[in-house]
């Protein structure tokens, strides 16, 4: 049961993406979801200003339609030697980008923006998190790539999955890595649904 009560005020997530759904509802009692339309920035080459910019954006999509209630917008991206990686486009660029992460640690940036409506005061931060990957055999990228095809997942591969036996080290939250840093939300949420 989500420790959070939120049925007080109208807390709405500006995401379609159900990992983000599905860990708001670990922590919050009541929410809804309104996808938004915002295009995300890619032009900037500072992951934490693409983080930042991207939910902030899309909040900012969201609380055009909302009269009343806390909007929550998030932005994740993976970062190797300060390179940003998105979601892949194709076959060969998700190979590319697991062969890049192989043995090596790279961070996940997530950036969460809050509009709090009608008065449209914004409050945005981010969450880090380094993820070492072991080295990692051809056979098992194309594997992961057969049984989880990973093009809507920035850095072509989500932790949550199969992808997990990849992973030999995580410094940071781990929910950051699925797309929403939960203690960094519920911190953030607290003074707005506060018992």
């Amino acid at each position: 049961m989500p420790i959070l009560e939120t049925e007080a005020r109208r807390l709405i997530l500006a995401s379609q993406s159900p990992r983000r759904s599905e860990l708001l509802g670990k922590i919050v009692t009541a929410f809804e979801v309104v996808v938004s339309n915002a295009d995300e920035v890619t032009h900037h080459t500072d992951p934490k200003q693409v983080v930042l910019e991207n939910a902030q954006r899309k909040a900012e999509s969201v609380a055009r339609s909302i009269d009343d209630g806390i909007i929550i917008g998030a932005d994740s991206v993976v970062v190797l030697d300060q390179h940003i990686l998105g979601k892949p486009r194709d076959r060969e660029e998700a190979v590319w980008m697991l062969k890049l992460l192989s043995g090596r640690t790279h961070a996940v940036y997530t950036g969460i923006a809050i509009i709090d409506m009608p008065g449209n005061t914004i409050s945005t931060d981010i969450e880090i998190t380094d993820v070492t990957f072991r080295r990692l055999d051809s056979w098992e990228i194309d594997r992961y790539i057969e049984v989880e095809p990973p093009y809507d997942k920035a850095g072509s591969y989500g932790i949550q999955d199969s992808s997990a036996v990849f992973v030999s080290g995580i410094k940071g939250c781990y929910f950051n890595v699925m797309g929403l840093p939960l203690s960094r939300l519920f911190r953030i949420l607290l003074p707005f649904y506060k018992p």
